[in-house]
């Protein structure tokens, strides 16, 4: 089947299975896939499936536009790893297959400690800039967030909780205000992480 990853700013934020004929991408909350940004109109553009695996991108008369490889398009055909840019937003499609579709992560991630209760999904929810009230799922065993050459930390989901570590940059990121280094610290709910002047809360739900 094939699938959609969006990211912002090199954040992945979401994973879109293109399940229906007609997926739709925009500002307004009844469409399929909502960017709530300015630079994305209230309905942006469409996801058409034609058949099992073909993929049609088309732009809906947007303001701002719909770019594939840095060049405005009207209706084009998508092909597997190719990145649609919509403002500071990028979504990725993938023509999908048993490798690439799994994107929940290892067992440890969906199971307790006890190797039987559900444990609790972890998000971050950002809370300041223009990205304020962006929230993003923490899915795999490990994920990155930040800007490259700048500042990345790494989520690592072990079997007892969550943990965080720089990974790269200058630019030391904060835990709670206090500089995290190379070894991993675990997170609590509500810890508030710092990258590049980006505040993100980490939060625990259901």
């Amino acid at each position: 089947m094939p699938y959609l990853i969006a990211s912002v700013e090199g954040v992945e934020i979401k994973k879109i299975d293109l399940q229906k004929d007609r997926t739709t991408l925009g500002r307004h909350a009844d469409n399929d896939i909502v960017f709530d940004n300015m630079v994305v109109s209230g309905h942006h553009c469409v996801f058409d499936l034609k058949g099992l695996a073909d993929v049609f991108v088309e732009d809906l008369n947007s303001t701002n536009g719909t770019y594939i490889n840095g060049k405005m398009v009207k209706r084009q055909r998508l092909h597997d790893g190719e990145v649609i840019a919509i403002g500071n937003f990028r979504v990725r499609f993938h023509a999908g297959s048993s490798k690439t579709l799994d994107f929940s992560g290892t067992t440890a991630m969906q199971l307790g400690p006890d190797g039987q209760a559900p444990q609790l999904k972890a998000f971050f929810k950002v809370v300041n800039g223009s990205s304020a009230g962006l929230e993003m799922p923490v899915l795999k065993a490990v994920s990155t967030f930040g800007k490259p050459g700048v500042s990345v930390v790494a989520v690592s989901h072990r079997r007892d909780g969550f943990y965080v570590a720089h990974l790269d940059g200058d630019d030391k990121p904060t835990l709670n205000g206090d500089r995290l280094g190379d070894k991993p610290v675990m997170l609590a709910d509500h810890d508030l992480l710092e990258i590049s002047g980006t505040q993100m809360l980490f939060l625990l739900r259901d």
